[in-house]
């Protein structure tokens, strides 16, 4: 239990001030069924199009199409998200969400879809979380304010790890014992579980939404709002190149599991909620900071540790190593990825957070040209050599970026 006197007020629960907030730790709650959902699909998209098709690229290829709608619905989804009240905008995603697992679930309980026909619904499913991924991250602003904006976005992606652990091991169990179709009817109940505890919240939230100019006035005035803000362009395109050199190794997991590992699917579930637990620790150490100063300068130093990571991926296929390594690597890369969304919060008007965290979206988006470029340099290095020319590649630009960027190394 936080202390009375609130957590401001105790260095021990330094990492938890945001959670003094009613409203935060319903939406808490609510980012947490969200998440067991997601860690879920993960788990299940990668398994299911490797073990219908054999091939890594398509393995790629699925990733990419969950990611892909990012690129496209990121300037409208950070429209939506300045114009419309963002608990219902979150609610009206999740239950998408839920619609779309269930109509996966039947049709691979009543059927043998082909490979395409899975990637389609997965492409279904992307949009749904593109939506939700925007406002997320400015409803988390809303509640916490800038004060407490690093630790509520820590605080609310340590959400997502927790979910996703329970999730990722939850389903590679299911997918043992009653097939993919039965997980789906699963992901599909986490997702509207998600959607009632975001309609708690309720009128009682502390956030008003202000008066909002139209979505088509909102939509014209982006190019002019990215143009006029150069801060936030650097930004984007940072997290592009970490989202396409970085997370991308995501989509391998599957490949190493199967081929190099040889763990089958539990094996993959247990991976993979590894993968989240790295990335809890990461945040957990973040939240701990607070309203630390030069978060300009960390941002780069944990990009260039995240490439490192990924070229130790070649070194070793020892089960032990590669648990470590994939969860200091995750460690990484949940931690850069809250910095960004943090910094390009704090660095635009408030009323333009939608925005902002819109142009997260569509940096993110760029995502399936790491995806497929990493599944196809695994078909022909390896999962191991695919993973090593990413890392240092990653870690050249970081370290590039920061001698040649001082006005983004010393943000605040």
């Amino acid at each position: 239990m936080i202390p009375p006197n609130g957590p401001d007020q105790a260095g021990a629960w330094a990492w938890a001030v945001s959670l003094r907030y009613r409203d935060f730790r319903l939406f808490w709650a609510s980012t947490l069924c969200y998440s067991l959902g997601t860690g879920m699909e993960h788990v299940a998209v990668g398994w299911l199009v490797f073990d219908m098709t054999g091939s890594a690229f398509m393995v790629g290829v699925a990733a990419g199409a969950r990611m892909a709608p990012l690129f496209f619905l990121g300037v409208l989804s950070g429209a939506i998200a300045d114009w419309m009240e963002r608990r219902l905008f979150l609610c009206f995603s999740a239950l998408a969400g839920a619609v779309v697992s269930l109509v996966m679930a039947l049709m691979l309980i009543t059927g043998d879809p082909g490979a395409w026909a899975v990637i389609a619904l997965v492409a279904a499913s992307g949009c749904a979380f593109a939506f939700t991924l925007t406002a997320r991250q400015a409803y988390t602003f809303d509640i916490v304010g800038p004060e407490h904006a690093l630790n509520g976005l820590s605080l609310n992606q340590m959400s997502m790890q927790a979910g996703g652990i329970a999730g990722a091991i939850v389903s590679g169990a299911l997918i043992d014992a009653v097939g993919p179709g039965w997980q789906y009817m699963t992901i599909a109940a986490s997702y509207l579980g998600s959607a009632g505890v975001l309609l708690v919240i309720g009128r009682s939230t502390r956030t008003t939404q202000p008066q909002r100019e139209p979505v088509l006035k909102n939509l014209a005035g982006y190019v002019h709002f990215l143009s006029q803000n150069r801060m936030l362009m650097v930004l984007m395109c940072l997290a592009s190149i970490t989202e396409v050199f970085g997370f991308s190794h995501m989509t391998l997991l599957p490949v190493f599991a199967k081929e190099v590992l040889g763990v089958g699917p539990v094996g993959l579930g247990y991976l993979t909620a590894v993968r989240q637990a790295g990335g809890l620790l990461g945040l957990l150490l973040l939240a701990n900071l607070r309203d630390y100063r030069r978060k300009g300068l960390l941002m780069f130093v944990i990009a260039g540790t995240f490439g490192v990571g990924l070229m130790g991926f070649s070194v070793s296929s020892a089960l032990v190593f590669f648990i470590v390594v994939l969860a200091a690597v995750n460690a990484c890369a949940m931690s850069v990825d809250t910095l960004y969304k943090t910094l390009m919060q704090a660095n635009v008007p408030n009323e333009q957070r939608g925005r902002a965290m819109g142009s997260w979206v569509l940096s993110i988006g760029v995502a399936p040209v790491g995806h497929i470029g990493v599944g196809g340099l695994a078909a022909v290095l390896g999962a191991p050599g695919a993973l090593l020319l990413n890392g240092a590649v990653l870690a050249g630009v970081s370290l590039a970026a920061a001698i040649g960027l001082p006005k983004i190394r010393r943000l605040e």
